[in-house]
């Protein structure tokens, strides 16, 4: 249950959509070993394990446990990692099945991989008759990707590694010092071989609250957009890996931008943290005005 989260819909309505019935197990903070063994049954057709910084990350079974509790029952196990650095690791950690975006790390075209046992990526495939044309990959996703992972086997991830902790730098030489301004550079949740920098904010000394900053970096005219996820516990963070070179120096001008200018206020710039919520798909629903 702690990880039917939203990528843009909640992660079980791919499954739904396919076809199969969606069986949680546990609790949203605790799933254990006999949660899971008691909710296999002989129309079991698949277990399904999210990787994500998302999902909860306490107090579920971890996927070597998930692995070995399906295949005593007989059943696969299919890994979604589309965020996921590592394309091999999960396969050798016993998944039957992982499935990696192809333009998130890889840098291709809208796309995904199915990788695996090959009878199952056979049964994937065939889904061409099952879920139908709906969900047809087009030619130049499925040779962008192609080109993609060419790429990535040649990709000089040390030296990009070096220039992103480069960006990291700049950004909390930017930040220290500030009133209210707590910078920490912090590794990838699930492991992924890169850091990002979380900036904590506190309100009475910045005159600004965490998400009326995330906000404000959004709404300029040289947008920059954090990952806000979990902004109302006062941080955001700010991710080095989607830049082109040059961008960073735009995000370190924007973030001492909109700081200076929240500390020029008289009052602190705090909308109530409820109106988030109120509001959050007011620009979806006036699409396209």
């Amino acid at each position: 249950m702690g990880h039917v989260v939203s990528y843009g819909a909640p992660v079980d309505q791919s499954i739904r959509l396919a076809g199969g019935k969606v069986v949680l197990i546990g609790q949203a903070t605790s799933t254990h070993r006999f949660h899971m063994e008691n909710a296999i049954t002989e129309k079991t057709a698949a277990a399904v394990y999210v990787i994500s910084h998302h999902v909860v990350d306490y107090g579920l079974l971890n996927l070597v446990e998930f692995v070995e509790i399906a295949h005593a029952k007989g059943v696969p196990v299919i890994v979604d990692a589309a965020s996921e650095y590592d394309l091999k690791l999960f396969l050798e950690q016993g998944a039957d099945i992982a499935l990696y975006s192809g333009h998130k790390f890889l840098g291709g075209p809208t796309s995904g991989i199915v990788a695996g046992n090959k009878d199952l990526v056979r049964n994937a495939f065939l889904q061409n008759m099952g879920i139908g044309r709906g969900m047809k990959v087009g030619k130049e996703s499925v040779y962008g990707v192609m080109a993609a992972l060419e790429a990535w086997e040649k990709r000089d991830h040390a030296g990009i590694r070096e220039r992103e902790t480069g960006y990291l730098n700049l950004w909390k030489e930017t930040l220290d010092g500030r009133p209210g301004v707590t910078a920490l550079i912090e590794p990838d949740p699930t492991n992924n071989p890169l850091d990002r920098m979380r900036v904590i904010i506190s309100a009475p000394e910045a005159h600004i609250t965490a998400w009326d900053l995330a906000a404000a970096l959004r709404s300029g005219e040289q947008p920059v957009i954090v990952r806000d996820h979990e902004v109302e516990h006062h941080y955001f963070y700010l991710d080095p890996c989607n830049l082109h070179p040059g961008q960073e120096t735009i995000v370190a001008a924007r973030l001492a931008e909109e700081l200076d200018k929240a500390r020029a206020s008289n009052e602190i710039i705090a909308t109530p943290i409820e109106l988030l919520s109120k509001h959050r798909f007011d620009g979806m629903l006036r699409w396209p005005d």
